[in-house]
């Protein structure tokens, strides 16, 4: 919001937020629709998570927004909203051998602890993304910052896979 803001007074006014300074240094508020969290800091940055799409953001913003204003803390700029992260899932359809992937995909591009984790962690150079293929065949793709880079991901460690014989 590009503005300082004055986190007690809006914490008083946006009923059920919650400001804990103690244990972080933002304001949480929840929205049921869209269904989103707004983290606000006194720098007057703004985070918005868990909305689906673009326009719920906008929409998150524009409500968060209204609320403070309605409670007389005046917002001096309209926000401007950049996309960071894009977190996404898909399926490849079938269950897949991490072990042996870890292998055909070359193991500076990949963690796999499965003490660890269950999942395989893959860093493709492009997109520049970072995947998460688990055994059952699900896929989580995050760091995207549009929905192309997503889809070439998962198009990419498809290809990837069935070269490998990895995926039928």
């Amino acid at each position: 919001m590009g503005t300082e803001l004055d986190l007690p007074a809006i914490a008083i006014s946006l009923d059920g937020s919650e400001y804990d300074p103690e244990q972080f240094p933002g304001l949480i508020y929840r929205l049921k629709e869209p269904k989103t969290a707004t983290l606000l800091f006194r720098s007057g940055k703004v985070v918005c998570t868990g909305a689906k799409s673009l326009d719920q953001v906008k929409l998150a913003i524009e409500k968060v927004t209204k609320q403070i204003e309605k409670a007389g803390i005046h917002i001096k700029n309209e926000p401007k909203i950049a996309v960071q992260n894009i977190v996404a899932t898909s399926d490849l359809g079938q269950k897949i051998n991490l072990n042996a992937i870890a292998i055909s995909l070359g193991l500076e591009k990949v963690e796999y602890e499965p003490e660890q984790f269950p999942g395989l962690v893959y860093r493709p150079d492009v997109p520049k993304v970072v995947l998460l293929l688990f055994g059952s065949g699900k896929v989580v793709c995050t760091g995207a910052r549009k929905p192309q880079d997503v889809e070439d991901a998962v198009d990419k460690i498809t290809i990837e896979l069935r070269a490998a014989g990895q995926l039928h």
